[in-house]
């Protein structure tokens, strides 16, 4: 139903002071056959992203086709 995301950049953590690491939050929302509504959020480093991203030109590649 929706659809989300942001970058940000991890600076620091308790276990490394100079992290500054990028990151992508994704909030997804979704609807189950009876309307029910769920959502999820959650953070992929940017190279997850990227082929998730690449995961999805490829089904719209693929659905275009039916």
């Amino acid at each position: 139903m929706d659809f989300q995301w942001k970058l940000g950049m991890a600076v620091s953590s308790d276990s490394c002071k100079s992290l500054k690491s990028p990151y992508i939050t994704m909030a997804v929302k979704v609807a189950d056959a009876s309307g029910h509504i769920t959502s999820k959020t959650f953070e992929m480093t940017v190279p997850q992203f990227q082929n998730f991203y690449n995961q999805f030109k490829e089904m719209a590649i693929v659905l275009e086709t039916v």
